[in-house]
């Protein structure tokens, strides 16, 4: 994936000679300004508008720099991701993050283990850190595991829709070593927004640094039945051959 860089030496160097015009030029006004203040005729004084429209002419120019500087940082930070999460709108991905959105009553994970693990003790974490369901699994051979949680806290009464929570593996064989592991979500490419600098990509109803985004494929294909009505297709994500590792 090749990320095209936006720059323009020419207009950099230009905004910051005229930042320095600017500030020299400010200086100067405000010495000039107070002479003017100070050796006015008493009894006949300056209109206050002439002073008015001259510190706004120079308040004008000011403003217009530091739009430069802005439109030029943002032309920047968009050349370092925007461009090319973009073209993932549509895409089945797979990004690397512990965390992903409750949705449609259900939230999923993939969990990868580096060996079989006899003890995995899988815990799901509201946005605060509370954990809100438990589940113990033995005899765990490695490789990759979906992992679907129903939205239902430790009580069992169902969470609402829209709150992200984040996976928690602990994995041990049967000496009691750690096991390795990693955690994905995985699905289509619905959004891209930029948040404090950073990019984002939706996924499904998840929200992923589109960083850390691992493998790209193309979506499910719609298969067509017999009467020529669309069949349904997968589109949770769990099973995408087009996925390059």
């Amino acid at each position: 994936m090749e990320t095209n860089a936006v720059s323009n030496p020419q207009s950099a160097v230009s905004t910051s000679v005229g930042n320095q015009r600017l500030a020299e030029s400010f200086d100067t006004f405000l010495v000039l300004l107070t002479s003017q203040m100070k050796n006015q005729d008493p009894l006949s004084p300056m209109d206050s508008g002439d002073f008015t429209q001259q510190i706004v002419q120079m308040t004008g120019v000011e403003q217009q720099l530091l739009t430069n500087d802005l439109l030029k940082q943002l032309v920047g930070t968009s050349g370092e991701g925007v461009a090319d999460a973009v073209s993932l709108i549509g895409k089945q991905v797979r990004a690397a993050t512990e965390e992903a959105a409750l949705t449609d009553k259900s939230a999923d994970w993939i969990f990868r283990l580096d060996r079989e693990a006899q003890s995995v003790k899988v815990e799901v974490l509201d946005d605060k850190g509370s954990i809100v369901h438990v589940e113990a699994l033995e005899n765990v051979e490695g490789g990759e595991h979906d992992f679907r949680w129903d939205g239902k806290n430790v009580l069992g009464v169902q969470q609402p829709d829209g709150g992200t929570y984040t996976l928690r593996i602990t994995a041990t064989d049967s000496a009691g070593a750690t096991v390795p592991h990693n955690t994905f979500i995985q699905g289509l490419v619905r959004a891209v927004e930029q948040v404090d600098g950073q990019t984002y990509v939706t996924i499904g109803g998840s929200r992923a640094l589109w960083q850390t985004i691992s493998s790209i494929g193309l979506p499910p294909t719609t298969t067509t039945t017999t009467g020529g009505a669309p069949a349904p297709s997968n589109t949770s994500g769990d099973e995408t051959p087009a996925l390059a590792a």
